[in-house]
């Protein structure tokens, strides 16, 4: 899961960061899935 609010700064990208903004090539750093695989849930 990936939170706007907090981003993923131990991999560069800071908190605010939008999630369109977000590299193509980020993987998540908890499950080291790619960008491409997630899918928007609004929570």
């Amino acid at each position: 899961m990936y939170d706007e609010s907090v981003g993923d700064p131990e991999h560069g990208i800071p908190a605010g960061t939008r999630w369109e903004d977000v590299p193509d090539d980020w993987t998540c750093p908890e499950c080291a899935v790619g960008k491409s695989d997630f899918e928007m849930v609004e929570i």
